[in-house]
């Protein structure tokens, strides 16, 4: 004879075992969003609501020493952003330049923290983002590597 207390408990832990297992295989990661400024202007779509880049105002801003670390993008993520001096520390030549566009204005904004990155990004305005984004995005690719899990 078959308990139906036990049948139902047993079924409750396969769901939540089936259920926790989807929830894990998707590895943690989560896209960069829009950032709180884009939510605000009513942004959806995945453009960074950015003004056109200059790939050659970006290209000389990139080696510009920013005020809150005395680093420039170059000096952390290297010549044409495809030689970090970290291996923790993304490639960003070849990215694509609307993720390097959200992900500039999360820092900026605060909707995305890092040590370096948050108070690097902080003064850049709306234009010098698009050129940076533009000017990595336009670099050769070289070998973009995943950094999930690196820590």
């Amino acid at each position: 004879m078959t308990n139906p207390s036990f049948f139902k408990s047993g079924l409750a832990i396969a769901l939540f075992s089936v259920l926790t297992l989807a929830a894990c295989s998707q590895g943690g990661e989560v896209p960069a969003g829009h950032s709180s400024a884009d939510r605000d202007a009513g942004h959806t779509s995945s453009s960074a609501g950015l003004p056109a880049g200059n790939v050659a105002a970006g290209e000389k801003l990139a080696s510009v020493k920013g005020k809150a670390t005395g680093q420039s993008c170059v000096d952390c993520h290297g010549a044409e952003g495809n030689a970090p001096i970290d291996p923790t520390y993304p490639k960003l030549a070849g990215q694509y330049h609307d993720y390097i566009a959200h992900s500039l204005q999360m820092y900026r904004d605060g909707d995305r923290e890092h040590a370096l990155m948050s108070s690097q990004a902080k003064d850049l305005n709306d234009q010098q983002i698009a050129d940076l984004s533009a000017y990595f995005g336009s670099r050769e690719k070289g070998q973009l590597r995943d950094l999930h899990g690196i820590h």
